[in-house]
């Protein structure tokens, strides 16, 4: 056997190999094959919050309103579980339970994730794509309705074009801006047009709307972000519409690494409400915002072989720009 055959042999038995292992992974959270008193206890806390899952739901939306600042206490809109988030979930249950399309995820993500970073792959392999609001939702919260139009979107950080789309069916022109390659293959499919990480704020135009979704913690320069956004704003009736992960924990992801921004900025408190409060007081008014509506949501993802999705715990905000 020559030395290109031995190679190819090895490779093919170590996918095997693979394969079986993530098999008898899945096999073992199902009850038939729980058989350890701890794995079985596991399992059955599992069924569990499965069953409690209605539960779970209420608690992405909950607020102490009381606990907000007494500035930003009028400005919460509650939200609930309505049925476009209810469709988002059940379809993510019914591609976790696709096993074979779930194996490959897994083994591609596996070998290319210590040269390539988590969204590129995702882009690649057509997975884990993002839910952060509906359609009426987002309508509560600009007070906009269905029939509402305007003229430019930008939707900066735009992944897959998923959540994009939601608001994009306000606008004539769509913009959008994404740093990895496979993603701006799909905003590119949608016909989004495409602008460069700086070329945004070059345009000879302003936009009626921005939004900054799950951005700004995954940012070199948040503050520097957040001062071209106002300055790309329609004078007077331009606004953005920015959702941030809280606890508000900044990592950058560079190739398959992550490791923290360059400017650090400094969200105080430990509770949901208390860092909506630090940011709309301290962080936006700083920057020249004001806040006119917040609003707690889960920020969905797509899940894969071993949980059917992933959720954290959102912010977001709608935000004018102060008089200068």
């Amino acid at each position: 056997m020559c030395h290109l055959q031995l190679r190819t042999l090895l490779f093919v038995a170590w996918v095997i190999g693979y394969i079986a292992f993530l098999h008898s992974i899945r096999r073992m959270w199902t009850g038939k094959y729980v058989r350890s008193p701890l794995a079985r206890s596991l399992f059955v806390n599992m069924v569990t919050e499965s069953e409690a899952a209605g539960i779970e739901t209420q608690e992405w939306y909950r607020c102490s309103p009381d606990l907000l600042g007494e500035m930003v206490q009028p400005l919460f809109v509650q939200s609930h579980l309505d049925s476009d988030t209810q469709a988002f979930l059940r379809r993510s249950g019914e591609k976790s339970g696709w096993l074979f399309t779930q194996f490959y995820h897994s083994f591609v993500s596996t070998v290319l994730s210590p040269l390539v970073s988590r969204t590129s792959i995702n882009g690649f392999l057509g997975r884990g794509s993002m839910f952060v609001f509906s359609a009426d939702q987002f309508q509560r919260l600009l007070h906009i309705t269905p029939e509402w139009r305007a003229e430019r979107l930008l939707d900066l950080g735009a992944g897959d074009g998923g959540v994009t789309e939601v608001m994009g069916a306000h606008f004539r022109e769509v913009y959008a801006t994404e740093v990895s390659l496979p993603m701006r293959w799909h905003l590119q499919r949608k016909n989004y047009k495409l602008l460069g990480l700086d070329e945004w704020e070059q345009m000879e135009f302003k936009y009626d709307l921005i939004s900054c979704l799950n951005l700004l913690d995954r940012c070199d320069n948040p503050l520097d972000l957040l001062r071209g956004i106002r300055r790309s704003l329609v004078p007077g009736t331009g606004r953005v519409i920015l959702a941030v992960v809280l606890p508000f924990q900044p990592y950058v992801e560079i190739g398959g690494r992550w490791q923290r921004p360059k400017e650090h900025l400094r969200v105080k408190g430990k509770t949901w409400e208390e860092q909506v409060t630090i940011l709309s007081n301290d962080v936006f008014q700083g920057v020249g915002f004001e806040v006119e509506a917040v609003t707690r949501l889960p920020y969905l993802c797509e899940g894969d072989m071993y949980k059917d999705y992933y959720v954290l715990d959102d912010a977001v905000f709608v935000l004018k720009a102060l008089d200068d």
